[in-house]
């Protein structure tokens, strides 16, 4: 069983890298693509770095569960836990500072209403 947990940890570990590099280099062809278009960079550049943002955000999610999944089922021993609680906090604070600075606001504050469409 620790043998099949490990593997499923090494797969969602693949999958939190690969969702990071693909993320990335999607919002950079995308980038690439609309400047041809427009030769507008100003407006891109946050759209390019908003699209980076959300892909680092969705590896780091799969990132931490692979750690959870390894340490939990594979070796719980104290001193992994202690390891993984300090993995989780930065790689949790990492994530919150990339949501606030997407979105532009705390989490717990609402979102600010939108102006109406004419």
């Amino acid at each position: 069983m620790q043998d099949v947990m490990e593997i499923i940890g090494g797969v969602m570990d693949f999958a939190g890298v690969l969702v990071i590099a693909a993320g990335v280099l999607a919002a950079l062809v995308d980038f690439g693509v609309r400047y041809v278009r427009t030769r507008e960079a100003a407006g891109l550049y946050t759209l390019c770095r908003q699209s980076v943002g959300r892909a680092i955000l969705l590896g780091l999610e799969l990132l931490v569960a692979a750690d959870i999944i390894r340490t939990v089922a594979v070796s719980p021993t104290f001193q992994s836990v202690g390891v993984l609680a300090v993995i989780v906090a930065v790689r949790t604070f990492l994530s919150f500072s990339l949501q606030v600075e997407l979105e532009g606001r705390l989490p717990w504050r609402a979102e600010p209403p939108r102006e109406p469409s004419r």
